[in-house]
C-alpha cells in the first residue's frame, strides 16, 4: 500500500471518530435518561368516590398494565384468605401481597405474561366487614 493511502485512511479515522462522540454519546444519554424516567411511575387506579383523583399503584406492585379493579366477585373473602375466583390462588389475608386499599375498592395487579401469568403480584383490598 502505498504511504499516501495510508496517510488518507489514518486522516479519516479521527473524522469518524468525531462524528460518533458527537452523535452517539449524545443519544445514549438520553436513551438511559428516557428509561430512568420512564421506569420510576407506575399507573394510577381509576377515580372513584372515594378516591375522586385517583390513585397510584406503588412501582413494586405494576409495571404499567399488571393492576386493575376488579369486578364484583372476582375476589372473594373467605376464611383461608382472598379466593382469587378466575385463577384460583388463595392469597392469605397476612400475605405480605395483602396492601390497604385507598379507595376502599379491590385492586389486583397479576402477571400478564410469561410462566407467572395469572399470579398474583399486590391485591389491595378494602377494610374487613366484621
Amino acid at each position: 500500500m502505498s504511504a499516501a493511502i495510508v496517510r488518507s485512511a489514518n486522516a479519516v479515522q479521527p473524522a469518524g471518530r468525531l462524528l460518533f462522540s458527537l452523535f452517539a454519546i449524545p443519544l445514549f444519554v438520553i436513551v438511559a435518561i428516557a428509561m430512568l424516567a420512564t421506569s420510576a411511575f407506575a399507573h394510577d387506579a381509576k377515580p372513584t368516590a372515594a378516591k375522586p383523583q385517583g390513585w397510584s399503584y406503588p412501582f413494586a406492585c405494576c409495571a404499567n398494565y399488571d393492576c386493575r379493579t376488579t369486578h364484583m366477585g372476582e375476589v372473594l373473602e373467605k376464611p383461608e384468605g382472598y379466593v382469587i375466583a378466575g385463577t384460583g390462588e388463595v392469597v392469605p389475608m397476612s400475605d405480605k401481597r395483602v396492601k390497604d386499599s385507598p379507595d376502599g375498592d379491590f385492586h389486583w395487579c397479576a402477571h400478564q405474561a410469561g410462566l407467572d401469568a395469572g399470579k398474583t403480584i399486590c391485591l389491595f383490598v378494602p377494610p374487613r366487614s366484621y
